[in-house]
């Protein structure tokens, strides 16, 4: 199978690791979404992948969207994009994200496919969607209180504050955390290991079970954070997140 960015998938018994890198801070863009799907797709039908470890490579997991990149307008449409995401959910082998660094927007909401994730004190986790002057994408709005409970979602939604590793175990958004980045990818590697130890057809079942409409959730609630998305993205409130974002300031928003 032939990637359009930088994927690697190597295997270490009957664990996958699939790294990804679009540098310097692995955006989310449509070629590297539909990649990551049909890689993900193609290690179903592999019968000796057992389980999934998501990693990336550079200092971020995703950091989102490049809204200021000329690239960016294809977000700013993003039915292309929002169709291949919605193909993540629709994976069959457990998955655990290795989240060593900055998952932002979009890239949190890449985060949110796996089943765990292992994280490190040091990396920033953030939904700030609210804070760019738009409504949350990728699924989150089912996801993101899935794991969290809907009022820590809402105040995460609203505010768009990030977390540290250590504050995204504590809630729930993440499982499990290493001493530091260098740890993350092999406590994640760890973990799957246990998971790829148990009978995989039981596995995939009760995965199944335990997921059992989340994938149709999902899609649903994309229809809505897309419809509204596109509006959102010709106001003048959401140039003003962008360009504050970019400045690195706080922005002045005007409800418009």
């Amino acid at each position: 199978m032939t990637f359009s960015h930088e994927i690697r998938i190597s295997h270490d018994a009957h664990v996958a690791l699939v790294e990804f890198a679009a540098p310097p801070h692995n955006f989310a863009s449509i070629a590297l979404i539909t990649d990551l799907a049909d890689a993900l797709s193609g290690l179903d039908a592999d019968p000796d992948c057992r389980a999934v470890v998501l990693a990336s490579s550079g200092s971020s997991f995703c950091a989102g969207a490049d809204f200021n990149a000329g690239g960016a307008t294809q977000e700013r449409d993003p039915s292309a994009f929002y169709s291949q995401a919605m193909r993540l959910f629709d994976t069959a082998k457990p998955i655990v994200a290795a989240v060593h660094g900055a998952a932002i927007g979009a890239g949190l909401g890449l985060a949110l496919i796996a089943d765990f994730r292992v994280t490190c004190k040091q990396a920033r986790l953030s939904a700030n969607f609210n804070r760019l002057g738009i409504h949350p994408g990728f699924g989150m709005s089912v996801t993101l209180p899935r794991l969290v409970g809907a009022q820590q979602a809402a105040r995460l939604f609203y505010t768009g504050r990030r977390l540290s590793g250590d504050e995204a175990v504590a809630l729930g958004l993440a499982d499990a955390l290493a001493e530091d980045g260098a740890h993350v990818r092999p406590l994640a590697q760890a973990w799957a290991k246990e998971i790829a130890g148990s009978a995989p057809l039981a596995v995939q079942a009760t995965r199944q079970t335990l997921r059992a409409g989340l994938a149709q959730s999902v899609r649903e609630v994309n229809q809505r954070e897309l419809a509204i998305q596109r509006d959102q993205f010709v106001t003048q409130d959401f140039r003003e997140g962008v360009a504050a974002m970019a400045e690195r300031r706080e922005p002045v928003f005007i409800g418009a």
